[in-house]
């Protein structure tokens, strides 16, 4: 069994005898070896361990004991891992009544809003490989008046671009609320005169279904109410609505029914709004993919072709996609031959 640490100087010094021993046992052995003194990183190619790892819980910290509803949860980054799975029951581990939330996350951060009660809460850090332990604090939340609280939205998240005109906006329950009011401005006014919304209604929901009549920049926001009591005012979030597709894509070069020889650059100019581009390549004229390459989704304006064989008749197109996910119409079609 043999560790080897890449960047050592020693590794020159044993790396003959390492060959030899590896090749006995196992020759996927020996590329990592000369992998490891040719300079590139192993940890590139070999996952680390966070197994010896632990996780710093940062807020809230445990035992805390608070009014507020809505709890930010927040650790530390651990290196080398790639997600952490934060879970949080009640009213603890070795007692569990309820399972609040088990879910993995990418950042170390997650909101969530909380009724009234005892909880507690954990974290661990994960990769493809490996795990740490969890790390557990304890949390309390006393009930309080609604207008001290404030609704969290769920989705669309912010700065959400869509192409579906029916919308659904989501936020979580708070507690002692009996309906929510959500607003939805057009105007980019902020909310400042009621009278020009587009949308002002009451529900018991914590969703809400609309549809939006125009390409446009929306505004929204939820306020929770009970009886005479209202909370405070969400956050707002922005949402694009864009049904238009982006512009046709033109063709570049090479031209129409040219002889290249291979590789071959395909390029086309660029179409307004686009953010990506699929490229289309066929065999002779017609609509049958070159191969499982293509379709090719890509950000550039060109695209080398290496493939074919001398004399072969090949065909191409190009289409464009913005945010929305709005595609362009059929535009032009090219084909050339293989010198």
């Amino acid at each position: 069994n043999c560790r080897v640490q890449c960047g050592c100087t020693e590794l020159f010094y044993i790396a003959p005898k390492l060959i030899a021993i590896i090749f006995m046992r196992q020759r996927n052995y020996i590329l990592f070896l000369l992998i490891c003194l040719t300079g590139v990183g192993c940890k590139e190619f070999i996952e680390p361990s966070i197994e010896d790892s632990k996780v710093i819980l940062l807020a809230p910290a445990s035992n805390t004991e608070t009014k507020d509803y809505t709890q930010t949860f927040w650790w530390e980054t651990t290196e080398d891992a790639l997600y952490y799975r934060l879970q949080i029951v009640s009213p603890d581990f070795d007692q569990i009544n309820k399972l609040i939330i088990d879910t993995l996350i990418k950042t170390n951060k997650y909101k969530y809003t909380l009724d009234p009660g005892t909880y507690q809460w954990r974290v661990r850090a994960e990769n493809g490989s490996s795990q740490t332990g969890y790390t557990t604090a304890n949390l309390t939340i006393y009930p309080t008046s609604i207008t001290e609280q404030q609704v969290q939205l769920v989705s669309p998240a912010n700065n959400t671009v869509t192409n579906q005109a029916n919308a659904v906006f989501n936020w979580l329950k708070l507690f002692g609320a009996d309906s929510y009011k959500i607003q939805i401005d057009t105007t980019g006014n902020g909310f400042d005169n009621a009278t020009f919304l587009f949308l002002d209604k009451t529900t018991p929901n914590v969703s809400y279904s609309v549809a939006l009549p125009k390409d446009k920049l929306y505004q929204w926001r939820i306020k929770a109410l009970s009886g005479t009591l209202e909370s405070k005012w969400s956050v707002v979030q922005n949402l694009s609505f864009d049904a238009t597709p982006p512009p046709v894509v033109v063709l570049n070069s090479p031209f129409n029914n040219s002889t290249v020889s291979n590789p071959v650059t395909l390029k086309w100019n660029a179409s307004a709004d686009a953010k990506k581009y699929i490229l289309y390549v066929y065999k002779g004229e017609s609509n049958n993919a070159y191969n499982s390459t293509f379709p090719l989704t890509l950000t550039g304006l060109s695209y080398v072709f290496n493939q074919g064989t001398s004399g072969e008749k090949i065909s191409w197109e190009v289409k464009a996609v913005d945010d929305a996910g709005n595609t362009s119409a059929k535009g032009e079609s090219r084909s050339f031959v293989i010198q």
